[in-house]
């Protein structure tokens, strides 16, 4: 099963997660990438104090992203075998928050949140907090700096014949002979 982007906007993500190990076939491999936690973290923070500024509260405007720890977890929790997680954070530069913005629209990544305020957003709302994450997240040549966090998510549906892991101590054979090297001992051992 390959899942590229698109795990962040399911809402039972452990549920799904179990609903995938279930149709894999035993040994079957789960290779997926969802933007993580760290993901667009300036522009939530802009957004969350404008909207205090403004409308003297919050609303989810950014979708909650997993933390990679926790989609470890959640692979650990959904019965995977060999649950391998992983995270590239991609940094990224616009000439405004509105240019971030018009790019999220256009990549479909618009607030889809259930608990999002449903009356309409002042325009003041935006433009302070484009305001703010000019004065906080910009570079020395204006630009303003977004995250995009990608979490990569390998494991496999278990199978009897999946290799396991040897008692620690057992190995038969030494690495410095495979590597053609000289056996160092570490720690005065």
């Amino acid at each position: 099963m390959f899942g590229a982007l698109s795990l962040h906007w399911v809402n039972d993500l452990p549920g799904a997660l179990s609903q995938i190990r279930r149709a894999l076939r035993p040994d079957g491999l789960l290779l997926a990438a969802m933007l993580g936690g760290d993901t667009l973290v300036e522009l939530r923070d802009a957004l969350y104090e404008a909207e205090i500024e403004v409308l003297g509260g919050v609303s989810p405007r950014v979708s909650p992203f997993a933390d990679l720890r926790d989609a470890a977890g959640l692979l650990q929790r959904a019965g995977f075998a060999l649950p391998v997680a992983d995270a590239d954070t991609i940094p990224v530069t616009y000439a405004s928050a509105f240019h971030l913005m018009r790019d999220l629209r256009g990549m479909g990544e618009s607030n889809a949140v259930i608990e999002r305020r449903r009356t309409p957003t002042p325009r003041a709302l935006f433009a302070r907090a484009a305001e703010i994450y000019a004065a906080r997240f910009a570079g020395a040549d204006g630009r303003v700096h977004a995250r995009f966090q990608v979490l990569y998510l390998t494991a496999w549906a278990p199978s009897v014949d999946q290799p396991k892991a040897l008692r620690p101590g057992s190995a038969s054979a030494r690495l410095a002979d495979a590597l053609g090297g000289a056996e160092t001992p570490v720690g005065g051992r």
